[in-house]
């Protein structure tokens, strides 16, 4: 049987809300820890995709893994094999399909807006999102799509915010928040927030109302997810 493999890089940045949609769809899917010493498949004949998630590391670090996670990401490119990252995975489908991460002009920490790009190549499921909405970030660095990518989001501070090639899908946001992972990533990094300003929240903002700001990003996870599972164009 085929499964969707995700790949996680940190034990509090794991799939969260993208495993509750797969769980009800009843989509096998498959967890690979790398955090926990799990070791890339030699294969991916039969992966039905491909998910990378976060990670407080760039892209750039000479770690182990990062080739060879970047390897995948190309095999399964020429496969037509579905990508999807998340923040720091978006970070290594931008750079292993030829694009490139630099730090950013600021850090983007906390509910933040994020702005639907008009392109003329813009696919029809993104032209059915919000021009406008609100999302969760926490990344330092910002990548430059590859050659051919059709830019999808962007926002004040971060001209992309994601991109599609073919049926690799890149998002530097993050969609996958459950409540609980909010509080979790305000605690473990709270270093990072000792100088709120306008792209770095405090802990209090960050957490506040949780319900609905969280209600509303599934809203976009889903049509996200939805998109890339059925490869959209």
């Amino acid at each position: 049987m085929t499964e969707i493999l995700i790949f996680r890089h940190v034990a509090c940045e794991g799939p969260g809300y993208l495993a509750h949609y797969l769980r009800d769809r009843d989509i096998a899917w498959r967890t690979i820890c790398i955090d926990q010493g799990d070791t890339l498949p030699a294969s991916i004949d039969r992966a039905a995709g491909l998910v990378f998630m976060g990670g407080p590391m760039s892209v750039n670090d000479d770690l182990p893994w990062i080739e060879d996670s970047m390897e995948l990401i190309r095999a399964a490119h020429r496969r037509s094999t579905p990508v999807l990252g998340h923040c720091l995975g978006a970070q290594l489908i931008a750079r292993a399909l030829g694009g490139e991460v630099r730090a950013g002009p600021v850090p983007e920490i906390g509910w933040l807006p994020v702005n639907t790009l008009q392109h003329p190549r813009q696919p029809a499921w993104c032209r059915a999102l919000p021009q406008r909405f609100e999302a969760f970030h926490w990344h330092g660095e910002a990548l430059s799509p590859p050659r051919d990518a059709v830019p999808l989001f962007y926002s004040e501070h971060c001209e992309n915010q994601g991109f599609r090639l073919d049926r690799s899908l890149a998002i530097q946001f993050h969609v996958e928040m459950l409540p609980e992972m909010v509080n979790q990533w305000a605690d473990i990094y709270a270093d990072e927030l000792y100088e709120p300003s306008e792209t770095v929240q405090s802990r209090s903002e960050m957490t506040r109302k949780l319900g609905p700001r969280i209600a509303a990003l599934h809203y976009i996870a889903d049509q996200i997810y939805s998109a890339w599972l059925k490869g959209s164009p």
